[in-house]
């Protein structure tokens, strides 16, 4: 019944809800860091969008959500398997919030989309190792 109410308040994030409750419901480790990833890429090109078109509450509601991903990654990174693997990742992920947070206070779409493509670019390795 919680998928009815909201589907009256807003039907597209109610399906986004719907598809991503599908997609992790078998998923493993690997593929739910992916899921994240592309969680990830797609709400900071949001928030670029929101923030060059004035759409703030869209723009403050993307910024929390790749916020909470990338603390997400992060506490998922396994320190003494990953070595400095991990400890890389923990200061990319650290340095994109950073990015994040500085571009929420501004109009400019542009910092949003260089973090995605930068984490698009661990996405798709990610990708293909699983792949592999």
């Amino acid at each position: 019944m919680a998928y009815a109410s909201a589907l009256l308040r807003d039907p597209a994030q109610t399906y986004r809800q719907i598809d991503l409750a599908g997609r992790t419901a078998n998923a493993d480790g690997p593929a739910l860091v992916q899921l994240l990833y592309e969680e990830l890429c797609q709400a900071l090109r949001v928030a670029g969008w929101a923030a060059e078109n004035r759409k703030f509450a869209v723009k403050s509601e993307r910024v929390t959500r790749a916020t909470a991903i990338l603390f997400a990654l992060e506490a998922g990174l396994d320190f003494d398997k990953g070595g400095d693997i991990s400890v890389t990742l923990s200061r990319l992920y650290a340095g994109a919030r950073k990015q994040v947070i500085e571009a929420s206070l501004g109009h400019d779409g542009t910092p949003f989309r260089e973090v995605a493509d930068t984490l698009s670019e661990i996405a798709e390795a990610w990708r293909t190792a699983r792949a592999a």
